[in-house]
């Protein structure tokens, strides 16, 4: 059993919900055991619903302070293998957002391969404000809702509700405040009439055609953070400034 990672299953579609109220947030610890849940479940499912507990949000993101150069390395590793996990499995994933939903948070959902999101959830990559970068959004943003699309997220840091990543194609369904879970329902009704196996094959097909270069461009961004980015005054002084609770104090060039 996990402290941080709950799992319902009814029939063959897995419920599993991140469970660190009040935000969700994402630490090292949090990230494996979310990955080893996924592993031990994958044989009983053909869909699996992402969700996060509690009224504020799906998750804000990953722990600030896992971002540390002592600690990063870790986290991305722990946090990475998540993604690398999920672009191979055979069952259709579903994330169920409501709230905040931001940083690595926004990653996790957005990788699903349906997003059903309240309208007034809030979808946003805020790293650029800690002078870092989000490696998964990097990968898949530009595929998901377009260059430029990607890059107004991902250089501004900004904020967007549920009806604005709709637009821009990061959303698949929207739902009304307070109806993610008839929204979820709704759609799993439509894919449980379906062939589960036939639905898995359909799965497993469609990333194995995508997967290898996903996870060649993610090693990329993975390696220039750790050994470009976090090398630079400003990141490491970005991570500082936030735990600390002060305004950064960027390098000039």
């Amino acid at each position: 059993m996990s402290e941080t990672i709950e799992v319902r299953m009814d029939g063959r579609t897995a419920w599993v919900t991140l469970n660190r109220p009040p935000l969700n947030v994402l630490n090292i610890a949090m990230m494996g055991e979310l990955d080893a849940t996924i592993a031990r479940i994958l044989p009983q499912c053909d869909i699996l619903v992402l969700q996060g507990a509690g009224p504020k949000g799906f998750s804000a993101g990953a722990e600030v302070g896992d971002h540390t150069p002592e600690r990063v390395g870790d986290m991305l590793a722990a946090f990475h293998g998540l993604f690398r996990r999920l672009a191979r499995v055979e069952c259709v994933t579903i994330a169920g957002v409501h709230g905040l939903c931001l940083g690595g948070g926004m990653e996790l959902a957005t990788f699903c391969d349906f997003v059903i999101a309240e309208e007034t959830a809030k979808f946003g990559q805020p790293e650029i404000k800690l002078a870092c970068y989000p490696p998964v959004a990097m990968v898949t943003f530009p595929q998901l809702c377009g260059m430029r699309a990607a890059m107004d997220l991902i250089f501004t840091g900004r904020t967007v509700d549920g009806r604005e990543a709709h637009r821009m194609g990061l959303v698949t369904r929207l739902a009304a405040q307070g109806e993610i879970a008839a929204a979820v329902e709704t759609l799993l009704g439509e894919l449980r009439g379906l062939s589960g196996s036939v639905l898995r094959l359909t799965r497993k097909t469609l990333w194995r055609l995508h997967a290898d270069e996903f996870e060649k461009q993610l090693a990329e961004a993975e390696r220039t953070y750790l050994d470009v980015l976090m090398k630079t005054h400003d990141a490491p002084e970005g991570i500082r400034a936030f735990l600390e609770k002060r305004a950064a104090v960027w390098k000039a060039d």
